[in-house]
């Protein structure tokens, strides 16, 4: 056993579940009041997990799941069962030496979580470990923001490994993509910011057309083999470009296109995002890279837009949304969603740092890009404040601070496949979300399949569900994480969602369910111990307080503020405000 199992609630595979026990049916899992569901930290450093697999994992020709301990092994025949759908599966010739005293690193039993390193064999070899940042710079910002932006473009230049490969765009009216490898002048691609860009007029115009890729019909990159040329023209590794990069921020200058009183900059962000995922696709198929943006407002022209150049026009509200009446924002989606789902063929990921508090509402229109890239998004008053700062530096960090960011990570589990539902059950079609720097993910089960499915999976393992040891199974921090999670994306998806309420319902509920009282007699209530914190965790989800010892009650929220601060990213900002002070 590993020393900090007996203090890891998590263990290796870093999985908690709201239930420790397996519903039999749905009904009966509507009953729990509380979702079935699990939180599984990812990325998360283990003593006990095994190095990296050299190979991708073996997959059920029927559901998709993955050769795991639980599978049934026929070391004679050279064939495993799957435990979710029972199909038969031949091993492939690299498994002719598996035996009952050779086996592979996925048969043992205390290997339920392991890695993998997924090698493309179309992949260019020479930059396939190369991490690849490409920043895209917003030049619709005034003098003293553009000098914090160049500021910290520069550090975080100096703080990358020399083979990172790095890229530098930049955009207003419209979008300029700089020449990296031609140090002798400076060398600049320009796209109207107006217009639409297709993918094949990007290359064209950037003389990619050679390195065009080649995907099949199942959107995974088929042959993507850019000659070197095509990358080092525009993505140089960090050591080689820094000088010609400093040259060229020491020459960027704000947007000179003319801004008539009373109306708002023209800034082509959609385009721009169009254009480098494009430049991306061409140069770096298929292998791990971050888009960095770096926005200072909202998207006025072209593509993307989310609202006017007019002043007199504001950007909308959820109010507005509520009422139909954005006229801009439909379209901005779709437009998104695409760019989103290209990003995710790709493998490449969309990081946000924006400093319009102001106008924040607009950050969600590209957040579909963000999250379903993994992507981080920080907003700030100005990029010369510290949140913003402090935040941008921790990305390119290493040691202690590094955030631990991965490129082309793929999230795969025993229990889904992202596939259409085949003969056998698949457990989940509607996964969304492609985890490239996700820390933890939730996952609420709720499939009619599901339910027979894990039943007979985890006779091994798990519990199947009683109602008499339902009680002790229940994980409180678990459920009031996935609670939380719930209840944001309802405020965000579903109309007029009143979320105290809501939760109001639930505890209610839960109480009534698994509380212990005599009818008409609040005294004689009473909460099994696995249930004891659950309520004050709901509560102070609502923003309850609480009542302390006064100097405690002082000192507790700095004491904790500190220790949140340590570990929170983006960077907070801190504020001690007294009673009538300014800050208050």
């Amino acid at each position: 056993m590993s020393e900090m199992a007996p203090t890891d609630p998590e263990g290796v595979d870093g999985v908690r579940m709201t239930w420790n026990l397996w519903p039999r049916t749905k009904v009966e899992a509507s009953k729990c009041v509380i979702p079935l569901a699990a939180t599984i930290a990812l990325l998360r450093p283990h003593p006990d997990i095994p190095p990296t697999l050299p190979y991708a994992p073996l997959c059920c020709k029927t559901c998709s799941s993955v050769l795991n301990p639980f599978s049934r092994v026929d070391f004679t025949a050279k064939i495993w069962i799957c435990p979710f759908c029972f199909n038969r599966n031949h091993f492939p010739p690299h498994y002719a030496q598996i035996s009952e005293t050779n086996l592979p690193a996925e048969l043992y039993p205390q290997y339920t979580t392991l890695q993998y390193q997924l090698n493309n064999n179309n992949i260019n070899p020479n930059f396939t470990h190369s991490p690849v940042f490409l920043f895209l710079l917003d030049a619709c910002v005034i003098a003293e923001e553009l000098h914090f932006l160049k500021s910290a473009l520069r550090r975080a230049l100096g703080l990358l490994p020399d083979n990172a490969l790095v890229g530098f765009v930049s955009f207003g009216t419209q979008v300029q993509v700089h020449e990296l490898g031609f140090s002798d002048i400076s060398k600049v691609y320009v796209f109207r910011g107006s217009k639409d860009i297709s993918n094949d007029q990007i290359l064209e115009q950037l003389g990619l057309t050679a390195a065009r890729r080649a995907y099949t019909k199942g959107g995974t990159i088929a042959q993507a083999q850019p000659p070197s040329a095509a990358v080092t023209r525009f993505l140089l590794p960090a050591s080689d470009c820094e000088y010609t990069l400093n040259s060229v921020l020491d020459e960027l200058q704000t947007d000179q296109w003319p801004v008539s009183i009373g109306k708002r900059p023209a800034r082509c962000t959609g385009v721009a995002l169009s254009v480098v995922t494009g430049l991306l696709g061409a140069c770096n198929p298929g292998t791990g890279a971050r888009i960095i943006a770096l926005v200072g407002g909202p998207c006025t022209e072209g593509p993307g837009s989310i609202v006017s150049k007019d002043l007199s026009d504001p950007v909308r509200s959820h109010k507005d949304l509520d009422k139909d009446a954005a006229p801009y924002f439909k379209k901005a989606v779709k437009f998104y969603e695409g760019l989103a789902k290209q990003l995710v063929i790709q493998g490449h990921v969309l990081d946000l740092f924006a400093s319009a508090l102001d106008q924040v509402c607009w950050s969600s229109r590209i957040k579909v890009a963000v999250e379903k890239t993994g992507g981080l998004v920080v907003l700030s008053e100005s990029f010369g404040h510290s949140v913003f700062k402090d935040s941008f530096k921790r990305v390119f960090e290493d040691g202690e601070q590094s955030l631990g960011l991965c490129f082309k990570w793929v999230f795969i589990s025993i229990f889904y496949n992202q596939g259409p539902k085949r003969r056998g059950g698949g457990l989940a079609s509607t996964i969304e979300g492609y985890a490239s720097t996700l820390l933890v993910c939730g996952f609420i089960f709720d499939s009619i399949n599901a339910f027979s499915l894990f039943k007979k999976a985890f006779t091994q393992k798990g519990n199947i569900f009683y109602l008499q040891e339902l009680v002790q199974g229940f994980d409180q921090e678990t459920a009031a994480v996935v609670m939380a999670r719930l209840a944001s994306i309802k405020m965000e998806t579903e109309e007029a969602f009143d979320a105290t309420r809501w939760l109001d319902r639930l505890l209610i509920r839960l109480c009534s369910k698994f509380g212990d009282y005599r009818k008409d007699d609040p005294s004689s209530f009473t909460l099994n111990p696995s249930f004891s914190l659950f309520p004050q965790f709901m509560f102070n989800l609502r923003r309850s307080q609480f009542v302390q010892a006064f100097a405690q009650l002082l000192q507790a929220p700095q004491d904790d503020a500190q220790i949140i601060i340590k570990e929170r990213f983006p960077v907070p900002r801190l504020v001690v405000c007294d009673q009538h002070g300014s800050q208050a």
